[in-house]
């Protein structure tokens, strides 16, 4: 029989919740880590669930696997919405950790697998690019506002940012290469008319299930996968949600670029707006079909031109 464990993370502490056992609260260091192994330990069959915190739940993760002891970490939204299906109202750390042992429990759970370090490395360089091109383009859309006594300040940090950037691209890019499964990803990908170094540098880093999945749970996984809202003799519009924004992200850029060079996704836009589904439907659908390609070219070891001469 399983043992539920709810942690809930904050930055400075850990709330547990052992179903049915016991809860207590410990520091998140390396002497509160030492502590919730040191509990586990010595039951049997344990699954630890906790949610996805922007990155405050990673040593605790670190720490699970190295001990060996299954985890899962989940999507906050889902968690909320089972709560208020339990009627849980209230919010503490203490409760939200007794509601993640219950979720783990009651939903069914996939147990996550922590990344090598190596792939660590590289999603954290490729998020750090994120957030500096943002960075970027707030500075950039403020120098065209800014008074002229500003202007030269704005222009030494976007200056700055683009160093940084630079410095960034070619670490990014040395990690790649040196990775002979990467590089080959790399190479794959870069086939594709369309598909430009940014986005395959975030697929690389971010969506290391490129390949290992099937089209339908890599749509999931991404949030490229449409869903249906009808009900009784309404038929709502289907509609894509959740997955890693991210990587949607880049893929939207890739499909608007490959709409335009790329002939093949050029005739499938086309043939979506000549059959009356609105542009931005028709540019999701080339998303979705650009990922499946990916996918499939990344899983067979195949480039493009193999792709356009398999039989269809």
């Amino acid at each position: 029989m399983t043992t539920f464990v709810g942690v809930d993370v904050s930055k400075a502490t850990l709330d547990v919740c052992v179903l049915g056992i016991q809860d207590f609260q410990a520091t998140n260091d390396e002497e509160g880590l030492a502590e919730i192994i040191s509990a586990l330990s010595g039951l049997k069959d344990v699954l630890v669930v906790m949610e996805s915190t922007g990155g405050y739940e990673m040593a605790l993760a670190s720490a699970l696997a190295n001990a060996r002891i299954p985890f899962a970490i989940v999507n906050p939204r889902q968690v909320r919405d089972f709560a208020r299906a339990l009627g849980q109202m209230a919010k503490t750390d203490r409760i939200d950790a007794r509601i993640l042992a219950l979720f783990g429990e009651r939903i069914k759970t996939s147990i996550t697998e922590l990344p090598s370090e190596k792939q660590q490395k590289l999603m954290g360089l490729v998020t750090r690019r994120r957030q500096l091109i943002e960075m970027r383009v707030s500075e950039q859309n403020r120098q065209a506002l800014a008074p002229s006594n500003v202007k030269a300040s704005l222009i030494r940090h976007i200056t700055a940012l683009n160093a940084m950037i630079g410095e960034l691209d070619k670490e990014i890019g040395k990690l790649i290469r040196n990775s002979p499964m990467w590089k080959k990803r790399e190479d794959i990908m870069d086939t594709v008319a369309g598909v430009g170094r940014v986005t395959i540098m975030t697929l690389v880093a971010l969506l290391p299930e490129l390949g290992s999945l099937n089209r339908k749970k890599i749509a999931s996984l991404v949030g490229l996968a449409a869903f249906n809202k009808d009900s009784g003799q309404l038929l709502g519009k289907r509609c894509c949600w959740g997955g890693r924004a991210a990587v949607r992200s880049v893929l939207y850029m890739a499909a608007l670029s490959a709409t335009q060079h790329n002939p093949v996704f050029q005739e499938h836009y086309k043939q979506l707006v000549a059959r009356g589904k609105l542009k931005k439907v028709a540019l999701v659908a080339c998303m979705r079909k650009l990922l499946t390609v990916l996918n499939a070219m990344v899983r067979d070891g195949s480039d493009w031109q193999e792709v356009l001469a398999a039989p269809h």
